[in-house]
């Protein structure tokens, strides 16, 4: 039986200045089913659904709901024709309650002619659409107080809610933990069999080829075709996304791991973490894994100066420390990629030269109080060519730049430092797989050359691929820690489930191997 088709966008065209960033781009989307639109950070996939969503005008082109002609002039516009969307950059008003902002603009309203907010009924709805995603969160609760993967599952819960027929998740998955994606996917599920159409924006192609029923790939701004998921797989998808074979994701060079040059020793704070002690060697990338509220980030912002601990304290190169500020991180040789890039990562109103140099303005003034211009663009423009970020300038506007390429300024900034340890907090969140297996490289050279890095990441294939000792969080403690020969996908899902590492077997190298081949046959390349 042919199903219906609910939505048509046909030659759509939109250009920024001189940037044409859709070129006569056509797709279809049909009830009850799961589009998965693809393509690298840059490619037009989020400015095709702003399109959609009312927030962009485009240039050319038309859409169709249900086969007649509609213009989306705004948000507004769209969700009431029945489109919702979750947003890949939170959308959230920080200091407004979790209901408030799951129930922006469609508030419950009380009293004579609606006068007042039913501020009751919007706790218990907002309660039931959490419940619905078994999100476990306060409906009170001030939105500046949860953490991104929370944020994140209100995001989708405020989508959900507002029983739209079109339901667009642009990186829906990007910040929550794999048992908070599987309960992502049963509401999915759910929303079809109710005749529900979805269109699915990801860079996690296991995710991918598990609920998509059509796969539409863009690269450059074009469509280059929709097929069926069942008949694409890993590589045909990843060649049509990027023009050519991608052989290696990850890049993990041999590198002689040396002597420990840096301990955290019984750092505690209260309701965060307890008693965390862990070393990191010259050359080494060390992995911090856990599900969402296991400290992780909490842990490393301790280190860095922005929390510091109640107790405990750092050793670095043989010296006690404790940093009270970033700054002193920094000056000890410290770098610090945080998990949100748009919030905490990025000046986005400035351009890609003030944020490459910002960490380090002193190297760039004279007489401490001018800075030298001329120097500045220099070691920016050295570091766009080194870590190859497409920009036509240094001059660009940052927020301007795709996922990917923000992430890189990120990184810029860091090694423009010369920082002997990178603290990296998802580094690879909301970006695309050559974007990833470019950051791989640089990490890769960065540890070759005797540097170390402390990685946390809630995704398990680069932890198994990228790092030669993982440590496991649950609760605020360190549950297990696994050397790169024996770790596996399931001892770290035990021990983040608070399983403690002593009371589960680990089946070696043979099972590890089994597990990185499973991953897209992910290569691990001498540098």
């Amino acid at each position: 039986m042919k199903q219906e088709v609910v939505l048509q966008m046909e030659g759509i065209d939109k250009s920024f200045g001189n940037v044409k960033v859709l070129n006569n781009v056509s797709f279809e989307l049909k009830r009850g089913t799961l589009h998965a639109l693809m393509g690298e950070n840059g490619a037009g996939k989020s400015t095709l659904m702003k399109i959609l969503n009312g927030i962009y005008k485009k240039d050319a082109g038309r859409i169709l709901l249900k086969g007649e002609e509609v213009n989306i002039s705004n948000p507004k516009a769209a969700q009431d024709l029945g489109i919702s969307m979750i947003h890949q950059e939170l959308t959230s008003l920080p200091d407004l309650s979790v209901a408030a902002n799951i129930f922006l603009g469609r508030e419950y309203l009380k009293g004579p002619g609606g006068m007042f907010v039913d501020e009751k009924e919007m706790y218990r709805q907002a309660g039931i659409a959490l419940e619905g995603i078994k999100a476990p969160i306060d409906p009170r609760a001030n939105i500046r107080f949860l953490s991104v993967a929370q944020a994140q599952l209100v995001e989708i819960a405020k989508a959900i809610s507002c029983k739209a027929d079109i339901i667009v998740m642009d990186e829906p998955t990007s910040a929550i933990t794999s048992s908070e994606v599987e309960n992502l996917f049963e509401t999915i599920e759910t929303l079809k069999r109710q005749g529900k159409a979805i269109i699915y924006i990801s860079h996690k192609m296991d995710e991918i080829f598990r609920i998509a029923d059509e796969i539409t790939v863009l690269r450059d701004g074009e469509k280059i075709d929709t097929r069926p998921a069942s008949e694409m797989n890993h590589e045909v998808l990843v060649s049509m996304m990027v023009g050519r074979e991608l052989n290696q994701q990850f890049y993990k060079s041999k590198v002689s791991i040396g002597e420990v040059v840096f301990q955290v020793k019984n750092f505690s704070r209260g309701g965060k973490f307890k008693d965390i002690s862990f070393d990191l060697k010259k050359g080494e990338i060390l992995g911090i894994a856990g599900l969402m509220g296991a400290g992780r980030t909490e842990v490393a912002e301790a280190v860095f100066g922005i929390h510091p601990p109640d107790s405990g304290e750092i050793v670095l190169n043989g010296r006690n420390y404790l940093f009270k500020t970033p700054k002193e991180a920094i000056r000890r040789g410290l770098a610090f990629v945080t998990e949100d890039r748009k919030l905490t990562g990025l000046n986005l109103v400035a351009d890609i030269k003030e944020n490459i140099t910002i960490a380090n303005l002193k190297k760039y003034c004279k007489a401490g109080q001018f800075i030298k211009k001329a120097k500045e663009k220099e070691i920016a423009e050295d570091y766009i060519k080194k870590l190859s970020i497409k920009t036509p300038s240094c001059t660009k506007m940052t927020g301007q730049l795709s996922g990917g390429n923000q992430q890189k300024v990120v990184l810029a900034r860091w090694l423009s430092c010369n920082p002997r340890i990178m603290i990296l907090d998802e580094p690879t969140r909301g970006i695309d797989v050559a974007a990833k297996s470019e950051i791989y490289r640089l990490m890769s050279e960065y540890v070759a050359e005797g540097n170390s890095i402390i990685m946390i990441s809630s995704e398990l294939p680069e932890i198994l691929g990228m790092c030669d000792r993982v440590l496991v969080m649950h609760e605020g403690e360190i549950t297990g820690t696994f050397l790169r020969e024996e770790v596996t996908q399931e001892g770290i899902m035990a021990c983040a489930a608070g399983i403690r590492r002593k009371e589960i077997s680990i089946e070696h190298t043979e099972r590890r191997q089994h597990e990185t081949e499973s991953y897209g046959n992910e290569i691990y390349k001498d540098i």
